[in-house]
């Protein structure tokens, strides 16, 4: 850990990640930890930090865009009725402390704090592992406990009126290269066909580098898969896609998604082959 809140996270020795406990960010970015650069063990980078076209956009993470009403997402906020609106609403993601931390993953404890205070603390896990001699996994596990005295509910663009914005939960924003990424899964290719949809994986296929996303748990399979890659590359699993999802005092929502990344541009049979070995008990 250096002075400045950063780890680095190692596979076989050599880093793959760079995770920012304390980022020096305006509010409205909604501040929060996250990993950046994120790279293929050849050394590609493979995610993007507060792009032009959205600054928001941090590495790989976990972020909601409406805890009962509070943006910590970051940007603007979609309001019903009346669109994206810049609204004094953004929360911010607290490091606690690291519970544990190895070279190759931590669990750490955060507080997600609005006006008025926590209304979430949240338990997250992230480890990292050698799959091949051109693969490693991120496993990336997130509990968020409601500790306030009240119901609390959490929701998204899609559930406020716009309809396919469920983003919220995990979400990676990948590098942008002179050309969008392919998009697929086992049995769908384009992002039109894989958006909005669950599947077991998901893979963002750039111009030398692999991305695999998997659910991991039943749950997280059930959550669709929020998708861009013409107006930017990102990829999240939707946490309130079809409604709200009630949160009331005491109880925690859990998700954890795997991610494999790759050098090279993989094809189906070798993507589903990693992820079957990335989430093997």
């Amino acid at each position: 850990m250096t002075s400045n809140g950063t780890a680095v996270l190692r596979v076989a020795g050599r880093p793959v990640g760079r995770y920012v406990t304390r980022p020096e960010l305006p509010a409205r970015l909604s501040p929060r930890p996250y990993l950046h650069p994120v790279t293929t063990l050849s050394g590609t980078a493979v995610t993007e930090l507060t792009p032009a076209d959205h600054a928001h956009h941090l590495g790989v993470g976990v972020a909601v865009p409406d805890v009962e009403g509070f943006n910590f997402w970051g940007g603007r906020t979609y309001v019903r009725d009346q669109g994206p609106t810049e609204l004094d609403n953004h929360g911010s993601q607290r490091h606690v402390a690291f519970q544990l931390r190895d070279p190759d993953g931590f669990v750490e404890e955060l507080r997600w704090v609005a006006v008025g205070g926590e209304l979430l603390r949240e338990r997250r896990t992230v480890a990292a592992s050698e799959l091949t001699d051109r693969a490693w996994a991120l496993d990336v596990t997130f509990s968020l406990t409601n500790v306030t005295g009240s119901p609390l509910s959490i929701g998204s663009p899609a559930t406020n009126g716009r309809p396919g914005a469920a983003y919220g939960g995990f979400f990676w924003r990948a590098r942008k290269e002179s050309s969008a990424p392919e998009v697929f899964t086992a049995a769908a290719h384009g992002e039109e066909q894989v958006h909005g949809r669950p599947a077991d994986w998901l893979a963002l296929r750039g111009g030398t580098w692999t991305l695999v996303f998997a659910g991991a748990t039943e749950q997280t399979r059930r959550d669709p898969w929020f998708v861009r890659t013409e107006e930017y590359p990102g990829v999240g699993s939707s946490l309130a896609h079809d409604e709200r999802i009630p949160l009331p005092p005491g109880e925690t929502v859990v998700r954890r998604v795997v991610s494999v990344v790759a050098d090279g541009r993989l094809d189906r049979d070798t993507a589903a082959a990693l992820v079957r070995k990335a989430v093997s008990p």
